[in-house]
């Protein structure tokens, strides 16, 4: 923990990889653990419930730690770029999975890293002096465009169809977002540690979606006595693995390497949720989701070769 609250130290390699390792690996896992909690409990709720829950944890350790107490500034600009990040993006994805296929979303949220270039306006030179890296990002949104053509019968049931292209509608739009915010917290840094920062994020994110889930009617007919073990076994890994773990050294990156290099986790996690949800949800591999998934992971590698330069 305590790399993650210096952003301001020289990083060394193996914290990088680790961290890397989290946002690729661990948000990759939770598109199968959101569709799991999603048996038995409603979409924003969950967000919410997920939120709230790793917000306080973390918010306890600051109290424990004798944190100073967050300044206005500070509140709000982590409050706005948790709403962004966490509450329209996450909480998007999450929605869209009752009428999506795990590996369908994650493969949708590819297009973060293009959203990254093209509203990173003071990153505009570099990025244009690194034509490799364009080159990745520009075949990567390629493979989505081919994904768009895969027939929707082939991918959902009849009942869920009608949501198909709305449910993607969403997801795009909550990584345009999760993009904004991610640049927002970039550029307009919160005083305080990152695990305070994160703290105060993650509780408005998760406010932000109990609103959410009230206003959609969400709690209607909802009692908590409903909720499944495996819904609460899920929920508690996206709490501590993904609202924690994973989204601290997605912060902590921010800080160290270039918002375009750190958006490619979206490119890694639907590799992770694609096998997943083959192996343990009996989800359909198509061959167009693997041709692809390929071409954005060869997207991916230029990316990462250009940034190594």
């Amino acid at each position: 923990m305590t790399t993650l609250t210096q952003s301001r130290t020289l990083p060394t390699t193996w914290t990088v990889v680790l961290a890397f390792a989290a946002i690729y690996l661990i948000w990759g896992s939770t598109y199968l653990a959101a569709l799991i909690g999603l048996e038995s409990l409603p979409p924003f709720l969950m967000a919410s419930l997920r939120f709230l829950s790793a917000g306080g944890l973390l918010y306890s350790w600051c109290l424990f730690r004798r944190e100073q107490a967050v300044s206005r500034l500070a509140f709000s600009r982590n409050a706005i770029a948790g709403v962004l990040m966490l509450g329209g993006g996450t909480g998007s994805v999450i929605w869209a999975e009752q009428y999506l296929p795990t590996g369908l979303a994650a493969i949708l949220v590819t297009t973060l890293p293009l959203w990254f270039v093209v509203l990173d306006r003071p990153q505009w030179a570099s990025y244009r002096t690194a034509k490799l890296r364009l080159v990745g990002l520009l075949l990567g949104f390629s493979g989505i465009l081919l994904l768009f053509s895969e027939d929707p019968a082939t991918l959902v049931a009849p009942a869920k169809a009608a949501m198909y292209w709305p449910s993607i509608a969403v997801i795009l739009v909550g990584t345009i977002s999760w993009a904004v915010g991610s640049l927002y917290s970039r550029y307009r840094k919160a005083p305080g540690s990152t695990i305070l920062n994160a703290a105060v994020q993650l509780l408005a994110a998760g406010l932000f979606c109990l609103f959410v889930s009230a206003g959609l009617g969400e709690w209607t007919g909802f009692t908590i006595t409903q909720v499944t073990v495996r819904s609460w076994l899920a929920l508690t890994y996206a709490v501590i693995f993904g609202s924690v773990v994973a989204y601290l050294s997605y912060l902590w990156l921010l800080q160290v390497r270039p918002p375009a290099v750190v958006g490619t986790y979206a490119y890694v996690n639907p590799v992770v949720a694609i096998l997943l949800g083959w192996a343990l949800a009996n989800e359909t591999i198509t061959s167009r989701q693997l041709t692809s998934l390929a071409i954005i992971l060869v997207g991916v590698l230029l990316v990462n070769r250009s940034s190594s330069r």
